[in-house]
C-alpha cells in the first residue's frame, strides 16, 4: 500500500538533525596549508596572471569577447531571461552575505565561537581589496559601453574585469565549503559552490553585462581567496581569543558588582541577667535540652536544678575545657545519690 508524503514530518525530521549538531565538536576538520593546497594555489595565479597577460595583449581571447557579444545569448534564449534575472541575484554582494551570516551566526552560537563569523569577515575583506584593486587597477569597460571593436576596453573608466558577481559567488558560498565541519558535508557544499558560481559567471555573459574572460578571471580570484585562507587562521584564532577574553571580563565585572552582599550588622549581645519574655525564656531553655538529649555540655547553660542558687554557669569559647561551676555540678551529682 502506498503512502502519502507528509511534508510537515520530513520539516520536523530536518529541525531534529539540527537540533543533534554538536556543540564545539572536538574532531573539526580544520582546512590547513598543505603541500597540494599551495600546489593549486600555484597554478590557480599563474592561470590569474595568464587571462590578465592575454587580455592586455589583445589575443585571441579578447576576439572570443567579441564573438560573443555579438552572438547575444540573451536574445537566442529569451524564454530563460526572466529567471536569470533573479538567478544573478545569487552573485550580488548584499543578499548573499546576509543569508551566509545568518547561517555562520547561528553555527557560532551552537559552537561557542566566533571561528565561521571571523573567517567569514576575512574572506570578505580579502575580496573587496584584491578584486576591488584590480577592477579600479585596469578599468575596463563592460560589453554595453565599448566603443572599438575587436580593443581590449582596458583603462576607460570601467569596473568590470574581473567580474564581482563572479568572484563573490565563489566566496561567499565556497565559504561554507571551507567552515563544514565533516569531510562528506565540505564535498557536497563544494559542488554546490560550485554549480551556482559558475551558473552566476555563465549567467552574466548570458545578460551581456560582462566579458567571457571577466567571468574566467572572477573564478580565478574567488578561487585564490578560498585557498589562501588557511593562512588566516592564526590571526582568526588570536582575534576570537582577544574578543572571548574581553566578553569574560567584561561579564566577570558584571557578576561582581551584582553579587556583592550588603556588610552584615554585628550581633547584639545580650546580658545575662536581663529578664526576657516567657517565649523567649522557652527559646533559650531549648538548646539546654538538646544539651541533655545528646551528652554533650551547652555553650551557654542557664540556671537548672544541678547548679546551686545564685551560681550562673559563664559560656566558653570553642575549643576550652569545661567551665569549673559544670565539674562542680557533676562531681555533686555523683557524691549527693539523693540531689541526683
Amino acid at each position: 500500500m502506498r503512502t502519502e508524503r507528509n511534508p510537515t514530518r520530513r520539516l520536523e525530521r530536518v529541525f531534529a538533525r539540527l537540533d543533534r549538531e554538536p556543540e564545539r565538536p572536538a574532531n573539526l576538520d580544520m582546512p590547513r596549508m598543505s603541500r597540494h593546497r599551495v600546489v593549486l594555489l600555484g597554478l590557480t595565479l599563474s592561470f590569474y596572471l595568464a587571462i590578465v597577460v592575454a587580455v592586455l595583449a589583445t589575443t585571441w581571447l579578447v576576439a572570443f569577447d567579441w564573438q560573443v557579444m555579438f552572438f547575444r545569448p540573451y536574445q537566442q534564449w529569451p524564454e530563460i531571461h526572466a529567471f536569470l534575472d533573479y538567478w544573478v541575484v545569487l552573485g550580488q554582494r548584499g543578499p548573499t552575505a546576509v543569508m551566509v551570516m545568518a547561517w555562520l551566526g547561528w553555527r557560532s552560537w551552537r559552537q561557542h565561537t566566533l571561528r565561521p563569523l571571523l573567517m567569514f569577515g576575512t574572506a570578505l575583506l580579502l575580496l573587496n581589496v584584491t578584486v576591488g584593486a584590480a577592477k579600479i587597477g585596469m578599468g575596463r569597460a563592460g560589453p554595453h559601453y565599448a566603443t572599438l571593436i575587436g580593443s581590449n576596453e582596458m583603462w576607460q573608466n570601467g569596473d568590470i574585469f574581473p567580474s564581482g558577481h563572479t568572484a563573490n559567488a565563489v566566496v561567499t558560498w565556497g565559504i561554507l565549503a571551507y567552515l563544514a565541519s565533516t569531510p562528506r558535508a565540505r564535498r557536497w557544499l563544494s559542488a554546490v559552490s560550485a554549480v551556482i558560481s559558475l551558473s552566476v559567471g555563465l549567467t552574466t555573459v548570458y545578460l551581456g553585462t560582462h566579458w567571457l574572460s571577466d567571468v574566467l578571471l572572477g573564478w580565478a580570484a574567488g578561487l585564490l581567496i578560498l585557498l589562501a585562507l588557511p593562512w588566516f587562521e592564526p590571526l582568526v584564532a588570536r582575534v576570537e581569543a582577544l574578543v572571548l577574553a574581553q566578553r569574560d571580563r567584561w561579564r566577570a565585572r558584571i557578576g561582581v558588582t551584582a553579587a556583592t552582599p550588603e556588610p552584615a550588622a554585628a550581633p547584639a549581645m545580650v546580658p545575662a541577667r536581663t529578664a526576657v519574655p516567657a517565649e523567649d525564656g522557652l527559646r533559650a531553655r531549648e538548646p539546654i535540652t538538646a544539651a541533655r538529649s545528646t551528652g554533650r555540655p551547652s555553650a551557654l547553660l542557664a540556671p537548672g536544678p544541678h547548679t546551686p542558687r545564685g551560681e550562673r554557669t559563664p559560656a566558653s569559647p570553642a575549643g576550652s575545657r569545661r567551665p569549673a561551676t559544670a565539674r562542680a555540678t557533676a562531681r555533686t551529682a555523683t557524691t549527693d545519690p539523693q540531689r541526683a
